[in-house]
């Protein structure tokens, strides 16, 4: 399914000043009267809409620090015990996946899945260098084993934005050395897991690592272009050691799409190993266009304040698709915030979240787009980076009102277990949302030409 490279909310966004905003509209916007409209992007109502493959990958989404709870020195637990930016909540133990794993396995096979996404932490594995806490590994050797073993694939993050506290004190990616002690560890972890069908992604959304680091470090500029040059150099060294190691493994990172800012997103490490990568990974959370600027909520860490566009995903996947025609597309990230666990104002559902999105992905598969795979994030609620108030789970768990933790379904399971079993919405859904106007994903197309529409009337949200 994966062909090999040809050459060529998890997550908080990058606030910029003012000036650089307005240079980048106007780029984009003298980009928009020059470009040519995408083929397809301006169909009339009632479009061909593909069912999912038979081998499709379905997935869910999770990451070590935010969901294990009981975590080592890190970076992060630093970050949380000194309240560095962004910080509002106290960590606990998340949802306590480091000990409740088994269980949420068997939540993901019952929802159909057959790929489920982990990290395998560096700062669990390696407390001190050298030291391999040989308990850790057993843990993470036995997730593996009940991924597979419940008919799953193992998706595994070689780094989620967090690394060793003694990775840390010798000053993380500013020092030389770090490069080489990750890909050490990279290295010992491939060996570990080889020939077992893993799907590997050697850094989760680089743009969004970048800025929490700058944030809450801090990073100076020379700092920030200085781990830049490092997690790219590393990446393209992991690639080759993961095709040696493990051959036939597929390795990509996933990039963070960012609107308006995802020219800067994807040069933090994308546009330099796109020959290094085996599919293009996206994580899509929200889009922008000239009716919706709701994005805006993101600088402050408010997501739940965002109102989602679900006809981006259809123009993001066409526009990477297009720059990379040779390989095919992961959405590795996917979901919808609530506030808290609360419904939305205008009673947009995580189930029609889910459904709109997958509708979109399916437009784009009917005009050629190779879509391979799809993860819902997250499995559970976990600690977003901060905080316990977003909730982009699944299962709702309520670390801090809760002591046993308790998976309670959303409505959201019901619908992505159905639309699972059945490759896809049924002919004919009508998406909730309708198309955004003068989307910033494609402004030729649905500025000054006709917006992708679906056959009938929209369900009234506006």
């Amino acid at each position: 399914m994966f062909g090999k490279a040809g050459r060529a909310h998890g997550a908080g966004h990058v606030p910029l000043p003012r000036s650089v905003l307005v240079r980048i509209l106007s780029i984009a916007s003298a980009a928009a009267l020059t470009a040519v409209s995408p083929a397809g992007a301006a169909e009339a109502a009632g479009p061909a809409v593909a069912k999912f493959p038979s081998g499709f990958m379905w997935g869910v989404s999770t990451s070590g620090f935010q969901s294990e709870g009981s975590y080592p020195d890190s970076n992060w637990t630093r970050y949380v015990q000194r309240k560095a930016a962004g910080v509002k909540d106290p960590y606990r133990d998340s949802v306590d996946f480091r000990h409740r794993y088994p269980g949420d396995v068997r939540l993901a096979r019952g929802l159909g899945a057959n790929v489920f996404r982990a990290s395998l932490e560096w700062a669990r594995i390696e407390p001190r260098r050298g030291v391999r806490d040989q308990r850790e590994l057993a843990y993470y050797d036995d997730l593996v084993r009940r991924i597979r073993a419940a008919g799953m694939r193992p998706m595994l993050t070689l780094d989620h934005w967090v690394h060793p506290g003694w990775v840390a004190d010798q000053g993380a990616w500013d020092n030389a050395r770090t490069p080489s002690d990750w890909l050490r560890h990279a290295r010992s972890m491939v060996e570990r897991y080889r020939g077992q069908g893993v799907i590997w992604i050697t850094f989760n959304e680089a743009s969004q690592y970048i800025y929490h680091e700058t944030m809450s470090r801090p990073l100076n500029p020379v700092q920030l272009v200085t781990m830049r040059n490092a997690l790219i150099r590393t990446h393209r060294a992991a690639y080759d050691m993961i095709h040696r190691v493990d051959p036939g493994a597929p390795v990509s990172n996933n990039v963070a799409y960012g609107s308006v800012l995802n020219g800067l997103f994807d040069a933090a490490l994308f546009n330099d190993v796109t020959d290094k990568i085996d599919f293009i990974g996206i994580d899509y959370y929200y889009g922008a266009s000239l009716e919706n600027v709701t994005a805006v909520h993101s600088l402050t860490g408010e997501f739940w304040r965002i109102d989602p566009e679900p006809d981006g995903l259809y123009h993001v996947l066409k526009n990477y698709q297009r720059r990379l025609p040779h390989l095919p597309v992961y959405i590795v990230e996917n979901g919808m915030p609530s506030d808290g666990g609360r419904p939305r104002p205008d009673g947009y559902t995580r189930a029609d979240h889910i459904r709109d999105h997958l509708y979109w992905v399916q437009r784009a598969l009917a005009e050629g787009v190779k879509v391979i795979g799809y993860n819902h994030w997250s499995l559970t609620d976990n600690y977003e980076w901060g905080g316990y108030r977003p909730r982009f789970g699944l299962y709702r768990v309520d670390v801090l009102t809760d002591p046993a933790l308790e998976r309670r379904p959303t409505e959201g399971v019901a619908a992505y277990r159905s639309l699972i079993a059945n490759r896809g919405v049924p002919s004919g859904y009508v998406p909730v949302r309708r198309p955004a106007w003068c989307s910033i994903e494609d402004p030729v197309a649905t500025c000054f030409g006709r917006t992708p529409a679906p056959p009938a009337p929209y369900r009234a949200l506006y």
